[in-house]
């Protein structure tokens, strides 16, 4: 078995500036590092015991995504999603819920079109193998 210590996601972004102010600013998620050299331009944020690192690079659809372009979704579970939404909402956030019968999700996008959600952490009950 592979002695995993940690994991991460790297989003590729054209927006670079505009979506580490997203994630670090209006999601709050800490900042652990950034770098910007002749190599890269990148900002590494912590996503509670793993890591969003946002690299510039990529190609915005600010719109958002369709799951055939991009079948990912950035998923941040939270305590209540209508407060989490309602607070995302006043910084500007268009945020769409649904109410599943297997829980609440609010989603989004951030400024390049990658596609989020926020989960109800409460109703989260993963299979049992």
């Amino acid at each position: 078995m592979m002695d995993l210590k940690r994991s991460g996601i790297i989003v590729f972004t054209e927006q670079y500036e505009a979506c580490v102010d997203f994630y670090r600013r209006i999601l709050e998620l800490p900042e652990l590092f950034s770098l910007d050299d002749e190599h890269s331009t990148l900002t590494c944020l912590d996503m509670g015991g793993s890591y969003l690192m946002v690299e510039a690079g990529g190609t915005a659809m600010p719109g958002g995504r369709p799951i055939e372009q991009s079948p990912v979704k950035l998923r941040f579970n939270v305590a209540d999603v209508d407060a989490a939404a309602r607070l995302l909402e006043a910084r500007g956030v268009r945020v769409v819920i649904r109410r599943e019968i297997w829980g609440t999700v609010g989603d989004f996008v951030d400024p390049d079109g990658n596609r989020c959600s926020l989960r109800d952490e409460g109703s989260f009950v993963p299979p049992v193998p």
